[in-house]
């Protein structure tokens, strides 16, 4: 809460010129994730961004004032908590990612690791839940908690290389294109359609000036490998990725990309490989088009060929399923018959 009230605070300033002084409901427009963590962080950020002035002042001794948060239920939620379920295709592709060598190596090489945490913890740590240790580890030593003894920086260090490599495999590692088409490239294409909404309302009164997002580490990392400006790194706590657009003196747009990803820091620019700073807005929009679908739905279903190829291999395991207890059958009626005879001899043997 407090890095979050920081972030409002630098924004403050940051945008001291554009934003107005107080709060015009008319001006902002701020979107959650429907999870408490990310409407409290939400909230502190706007506490710290738009203390109340003057008339605004309700309570003169809180230093504070209430401003709407937007959310969604979480099943209805399309762009902002990754990776976005019931896609076939990304699962697919997912599965294909789990199994690549460069994941499935670095797991042999890191199981007698997460076999020991697994009896430390009295739980099943895998590689695909990896994370969920490791953050809660986090937290804890950010809190100077007591960790145990176990925890060494070199298991800190390991787990942290797995849970970051864990992210890569979600959108990065294998189709990287594709998977940013089905998760990254859905919030970019919102991110862009407010873009141009904002192009073409420059003379509009009143005049939306700021969306603001409150999402996830992952949210932050499927739109950055989409852009191909990922370093690998998992975002720290109130992270915060600017989209900043400005009209030139010709009249002309351009989009400016920047990252705070430290409370004590200035952001630091961000550029599109394919671009330039100060990146002509036509130019980022055509330079990343491929990362846009226009009917994502149809894209997540799995293709004919997949269908078909799933198929066939079911078929296959089938009949091999049908011929394997066929031949067990024939052995073990082969095996009754052999054992009735060797212990039950005919009258005719018995008499001899």
């Amino acid at each position: 809460m407090r890095q979050h009230y920081m972030l409002g605070q630098y924004l403050r300033h940051r945008y001291k010129d554009f934003l107005n002084s107080s709060y015009d409901r008319e001006e902002i427009y701020v979107r959650s994730t429907d999870v408490d963590r990310t409407l409290m962080s939400a909230q502190s950020d706007l506490a710290g961004l738009y203390p109340p002035r003057e008339y605004q002042i309700f309570k003169p001794d809180l230093n504070w004032q209430p401003i709407p948060v937007h959310t969604v239920p979480a099943e209805d939620e399309k762009f902002l908590k990754f990776p976005i379920p019931n896609c076939p295709r990304f699962d697919k592709l997912l599965e294909e990612s789990m199994n690549s060598k460069t994941v499935q190596d670095k797991v042999k090489e890191n199981q007698a690791l997460l076999d020991m945490v697994s009896e430390r913890t009295k739980s099943k740590v895998t590689f695909q839940n990896v994370w969920k240790l490791y953050d809660t580890l986090l937290c804890e030593k950010i809190h100077n908690f007591s960790l145990p003894s176990w925890v060494t920086p070199e298991v800190i260090a390991r787990l942290r290389e797995l849970y970051d490599l864990s992210m890569e495999t979600l959108f990065r590692i294998h189709e990287t294109r594709v998977k940013s088409r089905l998760q990254g490239g859905v919030l970019l294409k919102q991110i862009l359609q407010n873009i141009t909404q904002a192009m073409n309302d420059t003379n509009s009164t009143p005049r939306l000036k700021l969306i603001m997002y409150s999402a996830h580490d992952t949210t932050l990392i499927a739109l950055q490998i989409a852009l191909n400006i990922y370093n690998g790194i998992n975002p720290p706590y109130a992270s915060c990725h600017m989209f900043e657009l400005y009209q030139e003196d010709d009249g002309s747009f351009t989009l400016d990309m920047y990252f705070r990803n430290n409370t004590n820091s200035e952001a630091h620019l961000l550029v599109l490989p394919s671009c330039t700073e100060h990146c002509p807005l036509q130019n980022f929009i055509q330079n990343t088009k491929d990362l846009i679908s226009d009917n994502r739905d149809e894209e997540c279903k799995l293709s004919r060929d997949s269908k078909q190829k799933e198929a066939i291999l079911i078929a296959a395991l089938c009949i091999c399923l049908v011929l394997l207890i066929s031949l067990l059958i024939t052995l073990c009626c082969c095996w009754n018959r052999k054992a009735r005879h060797h212990r039950f001899p005919s009258n005719t043997e018995e008499l001899a």
